[in-house]
């Protein structure tokens, strides 16, 4: 702070000139209720002949400010307002839950007894300084965080405590709720101005959507199978990009085998132990077409549970459930059983993802492969007529750039072919790497003549048992090394 060169009372505060000539109008406002600290309502007035009696007005506009938050049109607490906006907030069961969650753990705690009219932006800015510090709330002494809140023995899961702050996304949220609170309390009469205006919220993160790999889906998929309805459910997950409560929520007639179609018209909500079938996240009902693979491995999975239902004496209805653990198909999977069923598989192959990545995936194969956004949109029930889609899966919209490159480099005159086979020395490490250097091995042997063709790519995906995107960068590599010359539409030949 600059030194003052002089300091005088006001009827209410303090007024300092500083080195250029302005003064500073200084009231004391009372504590901060997050930190403790003094707080202080300021204005600076420029300097000239009239700076005296500016000075002057502004120390009683400040404290007609001042006196206004001491003595607000109500009493109530921050506490009171969000009990009494939570009575009346018109959301989804979800959604209120999520908002109470945030208001218990984190707005509660630091300004819960805080008078609405005695908020400001003072108070914003020290209440979000506090949620990016410490998602905990520490009081910033050394401590112990016990991995049970019973008693028990500590041991090695019982760790010091390292202050983590609250995700970005997480404060932008509660800055939401209490936004939301205040525009009600103001409609109330309990305040006269919103004081979160002057409060600015983290900004919103980039979307970063992290799907799994083609050759990470393959493995995922490969270890569904192992259970054959599972399976389905993963398959029909990355094909469509359905939500989890909208799968666990699909029944035998949203679905036509006839005319391989799916209509999604309600969701499946839980929380805890609490659960309820709602509408879909877009209010919307949504067809989506299938692909005859899907459709065949849906005809099955219907064969299979006409099955089980006949084997108890029950019919199956169209009223029943495509997924589900009776025989009648008369319950639904819970989304949170399917998750954690999910998280296990995962966890098995060493993969760290979630179910609801592959909606990311599905989206970047569908933009990847050419697709238009608005499709991909309504494929995935994003409202907005593809916004949401294009700010989330951006990155993958370059895809198109790159077939541009493609189409142009397929219209350039081929470079001149290298007639000597070159191969690295090194340990092949990926896959694709792995099969190359088997493939080139399999012709040093002769075992692929040369001029033969090799197996198309789906066929090598399905004799190595692999997914097709290895197969093709492993032939690419081959080509680089000289021992095949890939031709467009015919494959790839073994070179002399």
């Amino acid at each position: 702070m600059a030194a003052g060169r002089g300091r005088r009372s006001a009827r209410r505060g303090t007024i300092e000139e500083l080195p250029s000539g302005s003064l500073r109008v200084s009231l004391f406002a009372g504590t901060d209720p997050v930190t403790g600290r003094r707080m202080y309502l300021r204005e600076v007035v420029p300097p000239g002949p009239r700076a005296a009696r500016e000075a002057e007005k502004a120390a009683r506009r400040l404290g007609t400010q001042l006196d206004e938050r001491r003595s607000p049109r109500t009493a109530a607490t921050v506490n009171q307002m969000l009990d009494k906006y939570f009575e009346v907030l018109d959301r989804e069961t979800s959604t209120i839950g999520t908002y109470v969650g945030y208001a218990d753990n984190h707005i509660r705690p630091l300004i819960g007894s805080v008078k609405v009219g005695a908020l400001d932006g003072n108070v914003f800015d020290s209440f979000y300084a506090e949620l990016r510090r410490c998602r905990a709330h520490c009081d910033r002494r050394p401590r112990l965080d016990h991995r049970t809140g019973r008693e028990h023995t500590c041991d090695h899961r019982c760790r010091a405590h390292v202050c983590r702050p609250l995700a970005s996304s997480s404060v932008r949220q509660i800055h939401f709720v209490l936004s939301g609170a205040l525009k009600r309390a103001v409609r109330w009469g309990w305040i006269s101005t919103n004081p979160i205006d002057s409060a600015e919220p983290p900004t919103a993160p980039k979307p970063n959507p992290t799907p799994p790999s083609p050759d990470e889906a393959a493995r995922i998929l490969n270890e569904a199978w192992k259970d054959p309805d599972w399976g389905l459910l993963v398959w029909l997950v990355m094909v469509t990009g359905l939500r989890r409560g909208e799968l666990c929520s699909l029944r035998w007639r949203d679905v036509d085998l006839e005319r391989g179609t799916l209509t999604l018209a309600r969701s499946i909500g839980q929380r805890g132990q609490q659960r309820w079938e709602k509408d879909t996240k877009s209010h919307q009902q949504r067809r989506l077409a299938l692909d005859d693979e899907s459709v065949a491995l849906l005809l099955a999975h219907r064969e299979r549970c006409k099955a089980h239902s006949v084997a108890v004496g029950i019919d199956l209805p169209d009223e029943s459930f495509v997924f589900s653990r009776v025989p009648d198909g008369s319950s639904h999977l819970l989304p949170d059983s399917v998750s954690q069923r999910y998280a296990k598989l995962v966890a098995r192959l060493g993969i760290k993802t979630s179910i609801h990545k592959l909606r990311h995936y599905s989206a970047t194969e569908l933009i990847s492969g050419g697709v238009d956004v608005r499709t991909v949109a309504g494929r995935l029930g994003h409202g907005g007529g593809g916004s949401t889609t294009l700010r989330v899966y951006t990155a993958w919209v370059s895809e198109s750039d790159q077939r541009a490159s493609s189409t142009l480099f397929s219209r350039m005159p081929p470079r001149p072919k290298t007639t000597s086979r070159v191969r690295p020395d090194s340990e092949p490490v990926h896959p694709y790497e792995i099969l190359a250097h088997a493939l080139a091995e399999e012709i040093e042997l002769g075992d692929w003549p040369v001029g033969e063709l090799l197996p198309s790519l789906p066929r090598l995906a399905e004799q190595r048992g692999i997914s097709v995107s290895t197969v093709q960068r492993a032939v690419k590599l081959l080509e680089a090394w000289a021992y095949v010359q890939v031709t467009t539409g015919r494959g790839a030949r073994v070179l002399p």
